[in-house]
């Protein structure tokens, strides 16, 4: 079964949380590059830590970025990261939070800063 990404354009896609196990998947959908929306703990002692998501998604040559937000409270700071991401990280690119709204609100965000 294929994860269900939503693919915004094609150098940017958003999905719910991931596992380890899902990266290879997501390599093979030709993605090079992910970024963790997520903060660790957020979702009690059973949600993946973001350690051990970025290991294996090193070890599979993906690009890794661990850029935690709470949903609806984005500062400026976080939203001009997320754009310096888009454009430095090699594409395309998977944002992920709990559910992929809270990534892709600051993916529309980060399309504003100049």
């Amino acid at each position: 079964m294929s994860l269900p990404i939503s693919c915004h354009n094609d150098q940017f896609g958003t999905l719910g949380q991931i596992d380890p196990s899902h990266l290879a998947e997501i390599v093979q959908q030709g993605y090079k590059s992910v970024i963790n929306n997520r903060p660790d703990g957020e979702g009690g002692p059973d949600q993946p830590k973001n350690a051990d998501i970025q290991a294996e998604a090193e070890k599979l040559g993906l690009h890794y970025a661990y850029l935690p937000v709470v949903s609806g409270a984005f500062t400026p700071d976080q939203v001009v990261e997320m754009a310096r991401l888009l454009k430095t990280m090699p594409g395309p690119v998977l944002a992920f939070c709990r559910s992929g709204a809270r990534s892709t609100n600051l993916y529309h965000l980060a399309l504003q800063v100049g």
